[in-house]
């Protein structure tokens, strides 16, 4: 875009001399001016060097339009890059001035919005921006206000072409300058524990972000920083050597690891001996004692499997990778932050301050051993230095926030990475609630597990299908699929959809409500628009061969508003890649299925003979719009982790 933008003032800077030079050639053509300058030859050899070297610039200029047509375009940060570059060429005194592009929220005034930056240059520069957007092609016209705005007007052919690069090529993001590498920490569990309600949001939130940034072209590794070690497997060890004595040689029973967990916890706070030989039990593990480094694996390996149940039921591809793989790695840390004189003692303990933190991290404990706050140093110190990451989110509750904060700072004060070049970032999230407003319980009080919720999802999400008689018009496996992607989409969306800042209340009633916006509406709207070709009996070949013939018209407002709005895909993954809160995708796909709904209630995409209902007439301009916002849609609920089905 930059080479673009530069060839594009380049032959505003040609142009211009050209217009000179022909003015004064012109000049001396009248005899009375010959005696004026003796060079007339030398000018217009001048002239015709700066026109053949325009016309190159030019046909340079299409090359490198014509490379960019199988991506989509993200026309606010295009039209940015264009304001952004005639301000500078025409200011230059200004050091990095304030500006920004937005959706016009009226579309009377236009489609888009250039803010007061430019009121610095109107005055003078008006010719050069209006140079920039005619080589540009894709604006019609626009207004200067007096108030320093500029109103921005879009070519319907430009948009149509866009629309029709879009059905043909598919759903492509714009290029990546460079293909970074991507670290998302999410979901982590504790091993022995089950998941509960807590680690929905976590997980659901940190795949999202996972399926954003593989979509976008990064190489994303997805980590489980699953806890996985330290004092508590001591006690679960020992529990495990009394009530299965010969668990080395058969594996052990282990139905129940949360009953397991409470057991041993209740023994290690009541009985004095079992406390002793729990505590003896975590040296040997730390020590790597073959049969209780056996003993540890069988407890992990059942938590796995408990984990992995969820991960299914959710569609969740992630990497474990535990408290216990950076073990061997604390030692060098705490002696990195030593060597640099970053420690302080402190009644034993061994302390680290960052700067303008007023909470101290402590690497080693009074006996002697590591904590969390030197495991996540250790983490974090492996994902720049191994890894070589680019980018690294947390996506843990708001409450480890101070938590993080400091680890961040204690690692740029010993010069791991460098704020600018490498982004390091807490993605909090609130609790979930119940209805009742407060932290989300079973009615005895206890935390909800996991595994329970996901199968009230199902039962709810059957009783609706069966409320709205679908399992009497779909098969069986049809109507299996449709409940899966209704419970778990509604789940997804109920939380994605939410700033995932903010607590949210976590209500089935209205989740999966079909009114609104929930994934419900969505799914229903997306199964509607995907049946329209199918009812007119319009196959994949037809539409593909129309998206290459067929110019999508958009003389209706309606279409005209559709398909700017299907265009503003690339702007809104921006903006969630900027600020990591997904609830803007939620909003986008909500905002494209409602106007759709308009252009569907306005626009006929089928005509049918009102007596027989035979298909007399298709708008294929119409059909392929109703194509490309079933492509959009489809591609928002990959990156939100939701399967829509082709029936429902």
């Amino acid at each position: 875009m930059y080479v673009i933008i530069s060839e594009v003032y380049n032959l505003y800077s040609i142009e211009r001399e050209i217009r000179r030079l022909s003015a004064e050639i012109e000049s001396l053509k009248n005899p009375q001016n010959l005696s004026a300058s003796p060079h007339l030859d030398g000018l217009r050899e001048e002239n015709a060097r700066l026109k053949y070297r325009l016309n190159i610039l030019k046909r340079s200029l299409q090359d490198e339009r014509s490379h960019c047509t199988k991506y989509m375009m993200n026309i606010n940060q295009q039209l940015q890059e264009i304001f952004g570059e005639a301000i500078r060429a025409s200011c230059p005194e200004l050091d990095n001035p304030p500006l920004a592009v937005t959706p016009n929220q009226q579309a009377k005034f236009g489609d888009y919005q250039c803010n007061s930056a430019m009121r610095c240059i109107r005055p003078l520069y008006t010719e050069i921006i209006i140079s920039f957007i005619y080589y540009m092609l894709f604006l019609s016209h626009f207004f200067f206000l007096s108030s320093g705005f500029i109103n921005i007007h879009l070519k319907r052919t430009f948009v149509s072409k866009l629309l029709s690069n879009l059905l043909v090529n598919g759903v492509q993001p714009p290029p990546l300058a460079s293909r970074k590498k991507v670290v998302v920490d999410f979901s982590s569990p504790n091993i022995a524990k089950e998941m509960h309600v807590g680690h929905l949001r976590s997980t659901i939130i940190g795949d999202s972000m996972c399926r954003l940034f593989e979509f976008l072209g990064y190489d994303v590794l997805r980590l489980n920083h699953v806890g996985d070690w330290g004092t508590q497997f001591g006690m679960l060890i020992a529990h495990l050597q009394d009530k299965f004595p010969n668990y080395l040689d058969v594996c052990p029973p282990i139905s129940d690891l949360q009953a397991f967990y409470k057991e041993s916890k209740k023994r290690f706070d009541e009985e004095e001996d079992f406390k002793r030989r729990a505590y003896q039990c975590v040296v040997k593990l730390q020590s790597k004692e073959p049969d209780f480094i056996k003993a540890w694996n069988l407890i992990c390996d059942v938590s796995r499997k408990e984990f992995q149940k969820v991960y299914s039921c959710l569609d969740i591809q992630i990497i474990e990778r535990g408290e216990s793989f950076y073990q061997d790695m604390m030692t060098a840390v705490v002696k990195e932050f030593e060597e640099k004189g970053l420690v302080e003692l402190d009644e034993g303990r061994k302390i680290v301050f960052a700067p303008g933190q007023s909470i101290p991290l402590t690497i080693v404990k009074s006996d002697g051993g590591y904590t969390y706050d030197t495991s996540d140093l250790a983490a974090l110190r492996q994902r720049i230095f191994d890894e070589k990451a680019d980018v690294i989110i947390y996506v843990t509750d708001s409450g480890q926030g101070t938590h993080f904060q400091v680890v961040f700072a204690a690692a740029q004060m010993i010069g791991w990475y460098d704020p600018q070049v490498t982004r390091v970032e807490h993605a909090g999230f609130g609790v979930v609630l119940g209805e009742d407003k407060k932290k989300f319980k079973t009615r005895s009080g206890d935390t909800v597990r996991l595994m329970d919720l996901l199968d009230e999802g199902l039962k709810r999400s059957m009783d609706k299908l069966k409320e709205k008689d679908r399992d009497k018009v779909l098969t069986l496996e049809e109507l299996t699929k449709a409940q899966t992607s209704v419970a778990f989409g509604c789940i997804k969306y109920a939380d994605l959809s939410h700033n995932r800042i903010n607590d949210y209340v976590f209500s089935f009633d209205k989740m999966l409500d079909d009114r609104g916006n929930t994934a419900a509406y969505l799914l229903y709207a997306f199964t509607r628009i995907r049946s329209i070709a199918r009812l007119a009996n319009i196959d994949d070949a037809t539409l593909r061969k129309a998206a290459e013939t067929t110019e999508v018209l958009l003389d209706h407002e309606k279409e005209w508003k559709l398909g700017k709005c299907i265009l503003r895909f690339p702007e809104i993954l921006q903006k969630i890649l900027d600020d990591l809160l997904l609830h803007t995708l939620c909003d986008y796909l909500y905002e494209l299925a409602t106007t759709f709904t308009e252009f569907y209630d306005s626009c006929y995409c089928v005509e049918k003979d009102r007596q027989t209902g035979e298909v007399v007439k298709v708008n294929m301009w119409r059909m392929l719009l109703c194509e490309a916002t079933a492509a959009i849609m489809a591609k928002g609920f990959d990156i939100l982790g939701i399967n829509p089905v082709q029936r429902m």
